[in-house]
This record gives structure tokens, sequence and C-alpha cells, in this order.
């Protein structure tokens, strides 16, 4: 199966700004382009962090309180985000170091790699790590919009088919919703954890229900057959 990869789904246009820029240059660039995020970059090009929408917002969350805090009573998440609110360059705004994808990397790694650092985007960078897009958790959540029609034709084909080099008229693939119910014969019980796997790995599918059954059981000789 052609998995999507971030290079598929990114926004290729990349507004990036230098550690110098001023706060009000990145408000301006962020709602001049519609994006929530910009990559900082080095006199190379190269991506040394990130300056999001929250990290600008931190200014007006701290303007009723002030930016001084008291060190031995407050977090180091409080003391980052009171730091950022007194900040006026990107240098003091962005998040460092900052969480790349490559355009390679397959979609599904890309979403378990923003969520297990809890990011909402990530710049997407070239093997000398110049920024060629940007990637939202918005872009990798597309990939659930496609047709139940498409989803289960890729099913069949890949899955069924090439996969398994099983009969797909005694297969039925049923999909709602992104949901895939599966009923029909297998040639082998063995099969049938393949099948489930390579059809919850597909793009578009969110759960998968098992109705399957098979004509030998591979795994004890001489068993009877799955009703």
């Amino acid at each position: 199966m052609q998995h999507r990869k971030v290079a598929d789904v990114m926004t290729r246009e990349v507004v990036a700004v230098t550690e110098e820029t001023p706060f009000t240059e990145i408000v301006a660039a962020l709602d001049d382009h519609g994006v929530r995020a910009v990559p900082v970059v080095d006199g190379d090009r190269r991506v040394v962090g990130i300056v999001t929408d929250a990290d600008l917002l931190r200014k007006e969350e701290f303007r009723d309180i002030g930016t001084e805090g008291h060190p031995r009573f407050e977090s180091r998440r409080h003391r980052a985000a009171r730091a950022k609110a007194a900040a006026t360059d990107a240098a003091g705004l962005m998040s460092a170091p900052v969480v790349t994808l490559e355009p390679g990397t397959p979609v599904a790694k890309a979403a378990r790699t923003l969520a297990a650092h809890g990011h909402k985007q990530a710049p997407v960078v070239d093997g000398n790590g110049r920024p060629v897009g940007i990637v939202t958790r918005s872009d990798l959540l597309r990939l659930f919009l496609r047709s139940d029609d498409d989803t289960r034709d890729e099913i069949v084909r890949e899955v069924i088919v090439r996969g398994l080099w099983q009969d797909p008229s005694r297969i039925d693939v049923r999909v709602d919703a992104g949901v895939v119910v599966l009923s029909g014969r297998l040639e082998a019980r063995s099969l049938i954890p393949i099948c489930l796997r390579l059809t919850a790995a597909t793009e578009g599918v969110v759960d998968v229900v098992d109705r399957l059954s098979y004509d030998r059981d591979d795994g004890r000789p001489g068993a009877f057959p799955r009703a």
C-alpha cells in the first residue's frame, strides 16, 4: 500500500523569520499568510526554533498581572511563559530545540510525533535542515475526509487482492463513515489478523469490525473451520 507522506499534505509556502524579527512583524506574518506558526531560521536558513500564535498570546495573557514573577513559587512552565510574555523578538518568543519532520515521513509517523511532543504543527525540513514546508494536525486529519467508496476500493485492491491473494468475491467490505466491516471467508485462519491489521492501516479507516471466518485452521491441524 502506498501511504501518503508529509510532502503530500504539508503547506509548501514557508514563511520564516530570523531571531531578530520583532514581535509585531511576526504577528503581521501570521495574519498576512493565514498561518498559526512560523519557523525561525539562522543565517544559513536552517531551522533553529518555532514561534506559534500561542507564544505571541503570552503577552496578552500576562498584560494585567505583569511579567515579573516569583521564581521560588512558580513552575518552570509558568516561568517560561512569563519570559515569552516579556519578549520583543523571535529569539525570546521561540521554542527551541524544535521538532522537525522530513518530507518523506509517513503521515502516521508524523501524527505520532506531534502527539508525543504535544505540538500542533512542525516545520518540514530538507536534508540540510532548511524549511520546505510546515505541517499541522489539521493537515494530517484530512486523510479521514476521503470518501467511503475510495477507502473500500483501496481495501479490496491492496489488502484483499494484492496483500493476501484472496478472491475478492468471497470477502464483503463495507465502509460507513470510515468504519469498515469485514465479512466472508478467508482461506486460512492465520490470514485474519493480517487482514485486520492491513485494513486498519489503510488511510481513512476509523475502525475495523471483524466478522470474518476461514476455511482452514492452519494454527491447529485437524481443527474445525470457523463458522
